[in-house]
């Protein structure tokens, strides 16, 4: 192992419901960040379209080509007004609503066959913590939901059960807010750009610490 650590940063675009998606612009952010703790964290950014078919053909891509050694990937609840990391993913997604290419999923199950759930492990809880440490409402959340960033969870966790894959996985729903980043905090949104970003890079360097502890066992 190098002392180069990788980690793939990835957001989502705006989607239906949805016309501005604050992880865009926090993937940018912290992919650009200049600090110390992550002089020797290489950062590759990527935001996927809302769109199940984009997921299956970017993340195996992005893997295969880049090698990260962990995964930390944020989606947007926009009716959430906390921080959630997400510990577990369901095997399961709606039929109800189309993603952004207005394409509807086949079957109710992500994987047939497969067990229920899948946990993305223990370092959920340091994840958890390190949010906590910023000031800000972070909460352990069970269910990531029915939709896109559902699907990603576990199509990540997954690949982190392969021989070549990355060592961990996290996913992190973030709340809606002002577009002005400097925006001061309202009834209708507790956290403000800023926070996120702070936030988000204390995840980061959790996230690098974790991976550089981990040891892949297949």
């Amino acid at each position: 192992m190098t002392n180069r650590l990788r980690i793939l940063i990835t957001g989502f675009r705006p989607f239906p419901g949805a016309p501005y998606n604050p992880t865009e612009k926090l993937v940018d952010r912290l992919v650009r960040l200049r600090r110390p703790l992550l002089a020797n964290v290489e950062r590759i950014g990527h935001v996927f379209p809302v769109s199940y078919i984009a997921v299956d053909r970017d993340l195996p891509m992005l893997i295969a080509t880049h090698r990260p050694d962990a995964l930390l990937m944020f989606g947007l609840a926009a009716r959430t007004a906390h921080l959630r990391i997400e510990t577990r993913a369901r095997n399961i997604v709606t039929q109800l609503w189309p993603d952004a290419d207005h394409a509807r999923v086949d079957s109710r199950s992500i994987a047939h066959g497969a067990m229920s759930t899948l946990s993305f492990g223990p370092h959920s809880g340091k994840l958890l913590r390190a949010a906590h440490d910023t000031g800000i409402d972070a909460r352990p959340s069970l269910s990531a939901g029915f939709y896109l960033c559902n699907y990603l969870s576990w199509r990540a966790i997954e690949a982190t059960r392969t021989a070549n894959g990355p060592r961990l996985a996290a996913f992190v729903h973030v709340p809606l807010m002002p577009r002005d980043p400097v925006h001061s905090r309202t009834a209708a949104h507790a956290m403000t750009f800023e926070e996120l970003v702070d936030t988000g890079e204390a995840l980061l360097v959790e996230t690098a610490r974790l991976a550089r502890a981990t040891t892949k066992k297949m």
